[in-house]
């Protein structure tokens, strides 16, 4: 039985093969700031809602940075690379987010660099990744795949496009327009679930908010993933139930996207546009409903 089985898997088709090569997408949305620097662990703690000492090489973590007042302001994964951190973001927010780090350095050693113009950003999922210099499982789910940060270019089996699909089947969100700077908060984004906030370290800018939003069950939206039966309207279109706004549509691929909403209209008929919206809420998102 054993002999014929190993007959049958090396009978298989080379177009099934290339079906199964792992898919490697470079993510151009995506940009990369170097922190470096003695005081670059304890710099980010005092500020982000992950762990920072647990970053190591092969080990990435999820974190954001958060207004005093609680609210999503940016989200990143942080990477370990010889002598310094590297922290992924969203490119169109990466400025922004360079500027407030900045001004938060006072007399900490640390020294901030944008290097968006000679690292590039990749993910790769559905098999083992490429070897490259910094690369580490997801942090958010294990079916996310693998992110990849490297300085040369690799071959790429899949679009930016095909990895978004990937990501709004998983619920993952990717920034803007799925997290909402001044307005979203961790837990109603999945931060708790998904690995993204550390309740046992010391402060952070924000801590308050969040700790009180989980303690005391205060959350009352969540992004889910959602299916249209028509073409998505465009982010922050209204989401209806009955005629009342129950939440916002955000990003999409095709006819998969991410939608805010309240957890009381989970189950009611949901319309964005003139597209049916039906939530798909993932086996790893837990909440009090």
């Amino acid at each position: 039985m054993v002999a014929k089985t190993a007959c049958k898997l090396a009978a298989v088709s080379p177009s099934a093969q290339i079906a199964r090569m792992t898919l490697i997408a470079r993510l151009n949305a995506r940009g990369v700031i170097g922190v470096a620097g003695a005081d670059r662990v304890s710099f980010l703690n005092g500020l982000v809602s992950n762990d920072v000492a647990l970053v190591a090489p092969g080990r990435a973590v999820w974190a954001a940075l958060l207004s005093p007042q609680g609210r999503y302001i940016s989200d990143f994964f942080i990477y370990a690379d010889a002598d310094r951190l590297l922290l992924e973001a969203p490119l169109a927010m990466l400025a922004d987010l360079l500027r407030r780090l900045s001004r938060f350095r006072l007399r900490a050693q640390v020294e901030l660099q944008d290097l968006s113009e000679s690292l590039f950003v990749y993910a790769a999922w559905d098999g083992a990744p490429p070897e490259v210099p910094v690369s580490a499982p997801d942090p958010r789910l294990e079916s996310a795949g693998f992110r990849l940060i490297t300085s040369v270019n690799l071959q790429e089996t899949a679009s930016e496009a095909a990895y978004d699909a990937h990501r709004l089947v998983l619920g993952l969100p990717d920034g803007p327009p799925d997290l909402e700077p001044d307005k979203t908060l961790l837990l109603e984004a999945g931060f708790d679930e998904l690995n993204g906030v550390a309740w046992d370290k010391g402060c952070y800018m924000g801590q308050e908010l969040t700790a009180r939003t989980k303690y005391r069950g205060l959350v009352k939206r969540r992004l889910v993933p959602v299916t249209l039966d028509a073409a998505p309207p465009a982010p922050g279109t209204p989401v209806l139930a009955a005629g009342s706004e129950v939440g916002t549509l955000r990003s999409s691929a095709g006819q998969i996207g991410l939608a805010m909403l309240r957890i009381d209209a989970l189950e009611k008929n949901l319309i964005a546009g003139n597209a049916l919206v039906t939530p798909n809420l993932p086996s790893w998102m837990k909440f009090q409903r």
